[in-house]
């Protein structure tokens, strides 16, 4: 039947002066309307980093990995060493990259300045100004090492680069070390997070010399080995960033719902009760492997999947963490391809995004047509046709107003998820029930996490459409009660 009648007063607003009333509310508010289903921003691309090992002897040439790099949101770059081909195929791009000196290399650069000179004219001051070079990692997981001596010439090799830089060309590049998370004594629960005794001596004179010169704190947090070590169902959403009940810092009193957060947060801790809470933290590494060996739990193409994208997204959402909100760290994933000659378990050659002949492992939501990765593009509203895992994430026909409540709730709690819109006095309260509630939380976080079909599942209570939800909201005459439809009665 028509959607207008002329000679229906119930369906002409000319003939119902009650429903012309209603039909204008609804034309003013077709703006504020359509705002509840607009893409969530992610201008926070410029935080997301990738490593690049080299322990394979099958890796693409430099310009192809420049090719690939260029059509993906991934900014920066980490490599281990120096690697000159390499540098030189992302000249201009605008990828900043961090180089590495290897540890072999610590012992002579903290004994002779001109060593550190020689370095820098070496492996640095070539490839400026063209390419960005924005930190120098000198050694990596060195405090962690078990070697003492290494350990202690560590804070003078870094001493000697800096001061070799100098006001010229490499003034602005920073100096600093990577570490894991067994510099710290101590990261459960994340308030109580402090540095090991043992790495005090060390570390306070680093530290010092970050502070001093701008430089970051970096370390490599992997929920992934948490999981290894405590390998429970509830662990796995936990660190998945999948729906989980949280867990209470009792000294902070902060619930966490992602072991990515918890980690950082831990390190953050550690820095403050250090004495130097102000210092930038930089993830340096973090990933999860597609495969391992048969005691590997937890090793799988989707478990990847769903931690990177997951993590993509709350570093776009630029909610940071818990202890710093606002603030979303650097974080380098591990790694752009799989390296087949690491030794140790299976996992070691399986943390690729990509596969040596530059196909994907897993679609992480990175490539520059994925929804979302713009590249620092503003919000924008979705189109009526969207691409294949895109779309809008609403509330199923079946589902109980008890499973929308709960599903309601946890889409709140998530980092990159706004509800402020659905209080009351939001601009999309009413109709304040749950399902036009719950129908707003979940497609928020569906366009938040990627707008990969995973993030609306909700226990299937939700589904994909690919329709526009607000594009109902634009006709006065539309009084469809679907649960996105915005009525009045």
């Amino acid at each position: 039947r028509p959607l207008t009648d002329a000679t229906n007063p119930k369906l002409n607003p000319s003939k119902n002066p009650s429903m012309e009333a209603e039909s204008r509310k609804l034309l003013l508010l077709a703006p504020v309307l359509l705002c509840c289903f607009v893409a969530i921003s992610d201008a926070q691309s410029q935080h997301i980093g990738v490593n690049y090992g080299e322990v394979a002897d099958n890796l693409p040439p430099p310009d192809a990995t420049a090719r690939l790099l260029k059509s993906t949101a991934i900014t920066k770059l980490r490599l281990y060493g120096v690697d000159a081909g390499l540098i030189r195929a992302l000249a201009g791009t605008g990828v900043s990259l961090v180089l590495g000196v290897a540890n072999g290399d610590i012992p002579a650069i903290a004994a002779d300045p001109n060593a550190a000179t020689g370095w820098l004219a070496a492996n640095v001051l070539p490839f400026l100004p063209a390419t960005t070079i924005s930190v120098v990692a000198v050694g990596n997981e060195v405090l962690e090492s078990g070697d003492a001596a290494l350990a202690a010439a560590l804070l003078p090799a870094m001493q000697n680069l800096r001061a070799a830089a100098g006001d010229g060309p490499a003034a602005g590049i920073k100096f600093s070390t990577v570490n894991t998370m067994a510099v710290l004594a101590q990261s459960d629960p994340p308030s109580a997070g402090a540095f090991r005794p043992e790495a005090a001596a060390q570390l306070q004179g680093i530290l010092g010399f970050l502070s001093r010169t701008g430089a970051p704190f970096m370390v490599n947090p992997y929920p992934y080995f948490a999981y290894q070590s405590d390998p429970r169902p509830d662990t796995l959403a936990f660190c998945l960033f999948h729906p989980n009940a949280g867990r209470l810092d009792a000294g902070s009193k902060i619930t966490y719902t992602n072991m990515f957060d918890a980690q950082v947060d831990a390190v953050k801790s550690a820095l403050g009760r250090a004495g130097y809470g102000a210092v930038d933290i930089v993830v340096a590494e973090t990933g999860w492997p597609t495969r391992g060996d048969p005691t590997e739990q937890g090793a799988t193409v989707d478990n990847a999947r769903a931690y990177v994208s997951n993590l993509v997204a709350h570093l776009r959402s630029g909610a940071g963490t818990p202890l710093m909100p606002g603030k979303p760290v650097d974080t380098y994933l591990f790694a752009l391809y799989d390296e087949d000659l690491k030794p140790g378990p299976a996992s070691e050659r399986a943390f690729g995004l990509y596969h040596t002949d530059l196909t994907m492992a897993y679609d992480a939501g990175l490539t520059s047509s994925s929804p979302g990765s713009g590249g620092g593009s503003t919000a924008t509203t979705p189109t009526t046709t969207p691409s294949k895992g895109s779309g809008w994430c609403v509330a199923s026909a079946g589902a109980t107003d008890a499973q929308l409540q709960t599903d309601l709730d946890y889409a709140c709690s998530q980092v990159g998820v706004d509800c402020g819109a659905i209080q009351p006095g939001g601009a999309c309260f009413q109709p304040n029930t749950v399902r036009a509630h719950a129908a707003y939380a979940m497609n928020q976080l569906y366009q938040a996490a990627g707008s990969h079909p995973w993030n609306c599942d909700f226990r299937q209570s939700a589904t994909l459409t690919s329709t526009n939800p607000s594009k109902h909201a634009i006709s006065p005459f539309n009084f469809n009660r679907s649960p996105l439809i915005f009525t009045f009665h």
